[in-house]
């Protein structure tokens, strides 16, 4: 889930590009030094076999940033909990949890407010953090690095940098940037780079300039977050990002938002676009299926039913969203669905480890 309410685009950018930013522009000049020297902490035993593929960072220049642009509204925690998030933390609750490995994320608002400088600044400095606690702390995380999109030849920078010298996992996007979702044309050089490499591509859905208060008063995360993830694939399947990039590996959060309870309407709608004959000739749910969704906040009785009935059981992956949600309880559920064991052993480690072979050591 998100870390604000409100919509970002319209929200002051030069305050974030000064202050406490500089420091994570220097940072981010000598991030390959400071990863190289930064100390291995003492060994963590591993109290279980998961691995949350929806995990997020909140590193502190980022948060503090954040937090002096944008007014925290979310339910599940307080400004204070966020603003003193440690990797510790999230070790705690990770080993509580049974969950050894965790691949962290950015979530919205993300690293772009309208300037490039600063969007590349930003994503810099999230991904160097986050390589510094996957060397610290070793064999506990992993991490789809964050690109400051709608910025091309940034983005391209950063893929290489977060893919070469980081050696992340993949690379983790927002739904929309701009109010362009993620089929929209003007990013196809950054797919045709990641489907060169074939890449794995997390998405995280964030609000876009349409949906931010179509309800006022009630929080992005209630209703619009599944939809903008569904906005989002529709869009890559209509203009052909994944008919055209078919070495991507996508995965889609929350089990893929509204999608699997509108999958037949979409077969049916999507089905008639003049696009679909070339697109998806085999048909929407075929393309549906070949994409990845993780469980978190889809691993209620009828949600991950629904999800089961539209994805293959190889294409389900655990996930929590921590730390905005509790993360026992979407264990609980999954461990008490009426699932066989070997099935829900896949989508606690197995079908991540064969998305991602180096989780299995």
């Amino acid at each position: 889930m998100a870390l604000f309410s409100a919509c970002t685009c319209c929200i002051g950018r030069r305050q974030f590009l000064t202050g406490g930013l500089a420091v994570a522009a220097t940072a981010a000049l000598t991030g390959r030094r400071a990863l190289a020297q930064a100390p291995t902490a003492p060994a963590i035993k591993k109290s279980g076999n998961r691995i949350d593929v929806h995990h997020h960072f909140l590193p502190p220049q980022y948060m503090k940033e954040e937090h002096e642009r944008i007014n925290f509204k979310h339910g599940a925690v307080s400004t204070d909990q966020l603003l003193s998030w440690t990797p510790r933390q999230s070790l705690d609750t990770m080993d509580q949890n049974g969950i050894a490995t965790a691949i962290v994320s950015v979530t919205t608002p993300g690293p772009w407010f309208g300037d490039v400088a600063g969007g590349r600044r930003a994503a810099r400095m999230w991904n160097d953090y986050a390589a510094e606690q996957i060397k610290r702390y070793p064999g506990r995380y992993g991490l789809f690095a964050t690109v400051p999109l709608p910025d091309t030849d940034g983005s391209l920078k950063e893929i290489a940098y977060a893919l070469d010298m980081l050696h992340a996992d993949g690379i983790g996007l927002l739904s929309s940037y701009d109010g362009k979702y993620l089929g929209d044309p003007s990013y196809a050089p950054v797919f045709a780079e990641l489907n060169r490499r074939k890449a794995i591509v997390y998405t995280h859905p964030t609000t876009s300039a349409c949906c931010s208060s179509v309800l006022p008063g009630l929080p992005p995360q209630a209703i619009e977050y599944p939809f903008e993830t569904t906005r989002t694939i529709t869009s890559l399947l209509i203009n052909g990002t994944i008919h055209n990039n078919p070495d991507i590996r996508w995965i889609f959060s929350h089990g893929g938002g509204a999608t699997p309870m509108l999958a037949g309407r979409m077969v049916d709608t999507l089905g008639h676009h003049p696009n679909a004959k070339t697109y998806f000739s085999d048909g929407v749910l075929a393309e549906l299926r070949k994409l990845y969704y993780d469980t978190a906040a889809a691993d209620t009785a009828g949600s991950l039913a629904a999800l089961r009935v539209m994805a293959p059981l190889t294409h389900i992956l655990f996930g929590t969203d921590y730390p905005f949600v509790k993360v026992a309880e979407g264990v609980a559920h999954l461990q008490g669905d009426a699932m066989p064991d070997s099935d829900r052993a896949a989508i606690n480690r197995g079908n991540a480890v064969a998305l991602l072979p180096r989780l299995k050591a």
